[in-house]
Order: C-alpha cells, then structure tokens, then sequence
C-alpha cells in the first residue's frame, strides 16, 4: 500500500471519530483534488464548492465505509465527486426544460426536491450555528480557507478555529438531526437511527 495513502486513511478514520486536526490534515489534503474534479465537470466555481461540501459532509458521515483493498482514497474520492457532479449535471438537465412547458414538474424529479430540501435544511442548520461556529464552518467548506488563514485573519489561535469547526459540526449535526435528516442522502434513507447527518 502506498504510505502516503496509508497514513491519510488513518486520519480519515480519526477524523470520523472526531479528531479535529485529522480533519484538518485530511481537508487539506483533498479539498484541492475535489475541487478540481468537480470544476472540470460543472464548469461553475460555486457549484463545484457545493460539490466539495457535499462530498466533505458524505466522507464524514460514511468515511469508514474507506476500503483500502479497492482503491486510493483519491480514486475514492473521484468516484463521489464525479457522481455526484453527474446527478447535478442530470437535474439540470432533467428539471429545466421541463419546469418552463406549462409549467409541468418533472416526473421524475424527487431527487431534485428532495436535494433542494436537503440543502435548504443545511442552510437553516449553518444560520442557526453561533457566529463564531458559523465563520468557521462556512471559512473552511465555502471559502477553502485553511485553519491557519481563518487564524491569522481573526488573530485568534489557531486551536479556537478548530474547536469552532468541530462544535459548528456538532451542532449542524444535532440541528440536521432535528429536522429530520438523520440519514444518509442515498437510497432515500433519511431517517436513520445512526445518529449520521
């Protein structure tokens, strides 16, 4: 196995056990790579960072199902961000002419609505973090900042950012939790008794 993928696979099981500077040496790994995937595929720079959220959120919530006897975590990595690009791609496709004919929804748009659902709860989730959590989370997922920027930027210590990130998480996690959105996104399992966002 390669050392370099060894070691990021043991900072992606601590981090899904709440390690916050495994999360950082992780995101800063990968965040990049993501990014790149999803830009190349969407061709729009917010798409492709709601892209590397969404595909940071599912890594938490399922970074344990990692095996490395199937592959890299880089090729792990591509193959959820291309798919989730391609689903993107689809309902774009899929939702647009159809919602201008007569004003008719697609058929076969529940993904869409329910993604729209998804995201709009992990809106109201983030405004409902304290502002400190809030800057944080939003600085690292949304702006790509390292924790260490958000520290010289703030002039605060750069354990206060990583103790923000990881109680902004909690909380998004227990606020997501109360609206329902227990489970994982795929295969419409949305109530789940795992305690997973």
């Amino acid at each position: 196995m390669d050392p370099h993928n060894e070691e990021m696979a043991i900072s992606l099981r601590e981090m899904c056990d709440g390690s916050v500077e495994a999360f950082d040496l992780f995101y800063n790994a990968y965040a990049p790579f993501i990014m790149q995937v999803a830009l190349r595929l969407l061709g729009e720079k917010m798409e492709a960072e709601d892209i590397c959220h969404e595909v940071f959120l599912e890594v938490l919530r399922r970074g344990k199902d990692y095996d490395p006897a199937r592959g890299s975590i880089r090729a792990w990595l591509a193959v959820k961000t291309r798919s989730r690009c391609l689903d993107r791609l689809r309902r774009r496709q899929r939702v647009a002419p159809i919602a201008e004919e007569l004003g008719k929804a697609d058929p076969s748009g529940e993904d869409h609505i329910l993604s729209r659902l998804e995201q709009e709860a992990l809106r109201t989730a983030i405004h409902g973090l304290p502002d400190t959590q809030k800057k944080a989370i939003v600085g690292s997922y949304y702006s790509l900042q390292t924790q260490r920027q958000m520290a010289e930027a703030w002039n605060v210590p750069i354990g206060t950012v990583k103790s923000w990130i990881r109680y902004g998480l909690v909380n998004l996690r227990r606020q997501l939790e109360q609206q329902g959105w227990n489970g994982s996104s795929e295969g419409g399992k949305r109530h789940g008794q795992d305690g997973s966002i």
